[in-house]
């Protein structure tokens, strides 16, 4: 039987020029790329990953979206990995090369670790390409170090507590919030100004970029998708 190969391509957290150049090429000679995408209540779909991908020139052909619901509720999510994983699977054993995409890093809270499992059950050959995150390109564009020496880092997504969050702060130098838009009350409730500094971030690498380390300003936006805080102490 003629058998593909698959790879997992992290495509950067949204400036077209942070893919690296194995994933450019990696892309550039795929037979089929799959890309992730968010489906609205009201029917509207729209893919990150593939607002990058448009950047690269591809032959629009080659591109095969799956669009999944922007709520926690899982049912839908676990249909619609297991029909793209039948398509992948399909092309595999046409012997094609397949790409899989993901904005920011692929193994960073990633929707194609749930391709990932499925691809390894079926034992797939598979080669994962990593990437930036958004969190690492947020320390960047704010020239503030991330961590130095012996400093630990925490990196949360959708923080569940007050007390969660005042726990990490204490036991962790830095502390990174990720999907934070459903949070912002519990994090408003938790930061001090005189203690932490905060760099808030939204929609990196793209043309509507904004990043402040005024905690006023950041409070008083109305918080996107595609946003995440990063709260250092204040050493005295």
């Amino acid at each position: 039987m003629i058998e593909g190969t698959v790879y997992g391509i992290s495509l950067g957290p949204g400036d077209a020029d942070l893919i690296t150049l194995k994933g450019l090429k990696t892309l550039q000679q795929a037979d089929k790329i799959y890309y992730p995408g968010s489906l609205f209540k009201d029917g509207r779909k729209e893919s990150y990953s593939l607002s990058i991908l448009n950047h690269y020139d591809l032959d629009a052909e080659k591109l095969v979206g799956f669009y999944l619901k922007m709520d926690l509720e899982r049912e839908q999510a676990k249909l619609i990995y297991e029909t793209a994983f039948q398509q992948i699977l399909s092309d595999y054993k046409k012997g094609l090369s397949i790409a899989i995409v993901s904005e920011g890093d692929i193994s960073t809270y990633s929707s194609f670790s749930y391709l990932l499992e499925k691809i390894e059950a079926h034992k797939l050959s598979i080669n994962l390409i990593p990437g930036i995150s958004s969190y690492l390109h947020l320390a960047s564009e704010s020239k503030k170090p991330l961590c130095l020496q012996n400093e630990k880092v925490a990196v949360i997504p959708r923080i569940k507590s007050k007390e969660e969050l005042e726990e990490a702060i204490q036991h962790f130098d830095t502390v990174v919030l990720m999907k934070i838009m459903s949070v912002i009350d519990i994090i408003t409730s938790v930061i001090d100004t005189e203690k932490h500094n905060i760099t808030y971030a939204e929609r990196l690498g793209t043309d509507q970029q904004f990043i402040t380390t005024n905690w006023a300003t950041a409070n008083k936006r109305e918080t996107p998708y595609f946003s995440l805080i990063i709260i250092k102490k204040i050493k005295k």
